[in-house]
């Protein structure tokens, strides 16, 4: 009954659309326009990707230490690694960019030998002030050579703040106004402002600037990011077009299908636009994607077509089968590919969310597409010529066919050897897997700013920040000198960890102070004594309140203080026995029932995110292959067949896992993707074999035998032009600069060629197997849906 209805549908749809040409294309058009006025609302990512929801307890506390103490991620840093710099004439122009800088209203602070005050303490008044280290314009080289000196070796509260006096490298710190960081300025600043200053600097003086820090590195990945949009649209419609020109030898039907593609490309961004959702390095996919999955969708239209002008040259007739034959079909598989998309929704991570809402949403957008435009376009023009329906005799495609029915007739045995041969070494890949949560992994090495983070990372001990909140839970806590020593103590810790850069933190005032007391004498740089420290800390409590030295160390009530590390990109795993270390440590120092002492900063968000993303996603891909399962249960109403049609599906994703361990590549966001995406694509193939597979068996009297070698042999030549447009389409993401996303491509387009290889010879070996298993009643029960009609011309016919 329900087969029935659906035939009625078709048919019904199909009159339809062949009869309301005119005002279907007004209304594409309508469409199009609509979402093309949304891409004004389109914008790219300014803040950094957080994986975690914002009710997380690691979320919690990252917020709760932005409101005590401000944006972390709000500081570009600028170095020079050149003996040059020290002439009078470098080393003024030096002082001369920290100016400029200053002078952009973007720019909050400034730190440099420009305007660095020492700390010193005025005797009459009896408190410290910061008088500037640099009176006047050098003018001579002893003046330089005085103030290099004087900066290496008597001040080291600035040590490997603003120079690493090993190396000869002077930086320069700028802190961006809060309230820019996560907005469009920031990014105008950077690429415009900024650049033009620091260009300006190295043409005046022939010496390089290392630019670098995380609003810096996120404009710079964003601009990327953006660039690399139009570089994969452009390469996956060249690839896609000539590929599906070389399967087809016409450029009407190529161009007809690139038409088709490039309008669901301006719906995806339209999408975007109107669900005003960022593009990010998730959501930058989706385009590309549309044409990736849209031109199979296309070739089952146009072969359809052009099988039936070949059987009767009724060109009405023709494009009524297509609809009625073809649109359920194509329905049934993108609403699979679109399944798996749309469960990463249910994730709680707002990226995956919007990516799966935008990318489901899309791909059944293309299916509306394909079957509205293509019939229509070609009710307009003339029939095909005798050329371009040769393709429907290609020898080399029977060549093809028939290997793999040779396999499957005589090579069953094999076939099961090396399926569970994979299988093994699969599963012992599987436990070489590793979980990257780096921050700067998937970036582009060969850039500037890459090679400037490593920069840094030798120089400075690295860039991303890691901090560490100690609430003494009492008002004006921090300064006691108890809780000073337990801080050093843990800035000690900080030290001796490699990775780690030099922390900063109140300790490194109050050491300071000290050495002010002292007439800036380095060796007194550490905490007061006992006895020194009614004396020193009154002086530094009064010092404070005059002029705020403490607020970038301290909260506003003297009850909370942060201590400030950077860490140097290292594996996860290192990462996690850092943080393990600090937290051993942490539980020594600290003790919990009188204080509150919790780690954040970016490097430690992403990491926690990561891990995150990865229990999501295993959810969302068990409820991909839980929901294919279901609509396979309805389809075929066979529990037997569900398990068949799963096994030459799940196989792929196992051995690809197993690749991705034992070549090294660790899950992370973009890899992660890989699971989901292959599978809601390669089931496709599963349905189209199983609907032809059950039809031949209704025509061919239940005989297995027969109806698997007719379903194979039927079904080969469509599974193999989808296949290798999806693997070449997939492919186009290897030219990226992004790790992450060379590593999709080529993953997506490896399982997806498995999955074509073992739905066209694990699938049929396992029905001939288990014939006399699925040969009962269930099998013979009528399907829900009849995904092909019975009177389906098959897509290889006549050749």
């Amino acid at each position: 009954m329900v087969a029935k209805l659906t035939q009625g549908f078709w048919a019904k749809t199909a009159r339809i659309i062949l009869r309301n040409r005119i005002l279907i294309l007004l209304m594409v058009t309508a469409m199009t326009v609509f979402l093309g006025f949304q891409w004004e609302n389109m914008r790219f990512s300014n803040s950094q990707a957080n994986l975690l929801p914002d009710d997380h307890p690691v979320n919690l506390e990252y917020q709760s230490f932005l409101e005590q103490f401000g944006e972390e991620g709000n500081t570009i840093v600028f170095a020079i690694q050149d003996s040059a710099l020290f002439t009078p004439e470098n080393f003024n122009r030096w002082n001369k960019f920290s100016k400029q800088l200053m002078a952009f209203p973007e720019v909050d602070l400034v730190i440099s030998t420009d305007n660095l005050k020492e700390l010193v303490k005025d005797q009459e008044k009896q408190e410290f002030v910061l008088r500037p280290m640099i009176q006047s314009q050098l003018r001579t080289k002893a003046e330089v050579d005085s103030i290099k000196n004087h900066l290496f070796n008597e001040l080291p509260f600035f040590d490997n703040l603003l120079f690493n006096a090993e190396s000869g490298t002077i930086r320069t710190v700028a802190n961006l106004d809060k309230d820019i960081v996560n907005t469009s300025v920031r990014k105008d600043f950077i690429l415009k402002d900024l650049r033009n200053v620091v260009n300006s600097f190295e043409e005046e003086t022939g010496m390089d600037v290392h630019v670098s820090g995380m609003p810096y590195i996120r404009t710079m990945n964003s601009q990327n990011i953006i660039d690399e949009i139009g570089k994969f649209i452009l390469a996956a419609l060249g690839v896609t077009s000539l590929i599906f020109f070389f399967f087809f030898r016409s450029f009407r039907a190529t161009f007809i299908s690139m038409f088709v593609v490039i309008i669901g490309v301006m719906w995806a961004f339209g999408v975007l636009g109107l669900l005003q959702y960022e593009i990010t390095v998730l959501t930058a996919l989706i385009p590309p994607l549309i044409i990736v999955i849209g031109i199979p969708n296309c070739i089952f239209l146009i072969n359809k077509y052009q099988q039936e002008v070949k059987k009767h040259g009724n060109q009405a007739l023709s494009l009524q089968r297509v609809i009625t034959k073809i649109g359920n079909a194509t329905l049934m598989t993108n609403v699979t590919t679109a399944s798996g998309f749309a469960t990463f929704i249910i994730t709680d991570s707002k990226l995956l969310k919007e990516f799966g809402i935008v990318a489901s949403i899309n791909i059944l957008g293309i299916f509306i597409l394909s079957l509205l435009i293509i019939p229509i376009v070609y009710s307009f023009m003339s029939l095909p010529k005798t050329k371009h329906l040769k393709h429907l005799n290609k020898r080399w495609i029977d060549t093809f066919v028939n290997w793999m029915e040779r396999i499957v007739r005589e090579r069953r045995i094999t076939v099961y050897v090396t399926s569970l041969v994979l299988l093994i070494a699969s599963i012992i890949g599987i436990y070489q897997i590793k979980i990257s949560g780096s921050i700067i992994e998937d970036m582009p090495k060969k850039t500037e700013f890459f090679k400037d983070i490593r920069f840094f990372e030798k120089e400075f001990d690295g860039i991303m920040p890691v901090e560490i909140v100690v609430d003494t839970k009492s008002p004006k806590g921090v300064l006691r000198p108890a809780n000073l020593k337990r801080m050093d103590r843990l800035s000690t810790v900080i030290e001796e960890i490699p990775e780690l850069s030099k922390p900063v933190s109140v300790v490194n005032l109050v050491k300071y102070s000290k050495q002010a007391f002292y007439n800036g004498i380095p060796k007194y740089y550490q905490l007061p004594t006992s006895q020194e420290n009614t004396f020193i800390m009154d002086v530094a409590r009064k010092s404070s309140e005059n002029g705020d030295m403490l607020q970038s160390f301290v909260d506003s009530i003297g009850q909370s203080a942060r201590v400030t590390t950077f860490m140097r990109d290292v594996a996860t795993e290192r990462m996690e026995a850092i943080e393990a270390e600090l937290n051993e440590n942490i539980a020594k120092i600290f003790p919990s029932e009188r204080y509150n002492v919790y780690m954040t900063g970016g490097a430690l968000i992403f990491l926690k995110g990561t891990k995150y993303l990865v229990k999501n996603l295993i959810l969302s891909l068990t409820l991909a292959i839980g929901l294919i399962a279901l609509f396979m249960a309805y389809l075929f109403r066979s529990f037997r067949m569900i398990i068949i049609s799963l096994i030459p599906n799940l196989l792929p994703l196992v051995i690809t896992a197993g690749v991705m361990g034992f070549v090294g590549v660790p899950i992370k966001p973009s890899t992660i993707l890989v699971f989901s995406i292959a599978f809601g694509i390669s089931v496709d193939d599963t349905i189209h074999f199983l609907a032809k597979y059950r039809q031949e068996l209704t025509a061919h009297k239940w005989r297995i035998k027969t109806s698997v070698y007719a379903a194979l042999r039927e079904t080969g030549v469509s599974m193999f032009y989808t296949s290798i447009v999806l693997f070449f389409g997939f492919s186009v993401f290897i030219i990226s600069n992004f790790g992450g996303t060379v590593a999709l491509g080529a993953l997506v387009s490896a399982t997806l060629l498995f999955a074509m290889l073992a739905n066209l010879i694990l699938l049929p070996s396992l029905l001939l197997s288990l014939e006399r298993t699925i040969a009962n009643k269930e099998i013979l029960k009528e399907p829900q849906i009849d995904i092909l009609p019975k009177e389906e011309v098959n897509l290889d016919e006549d050749q």
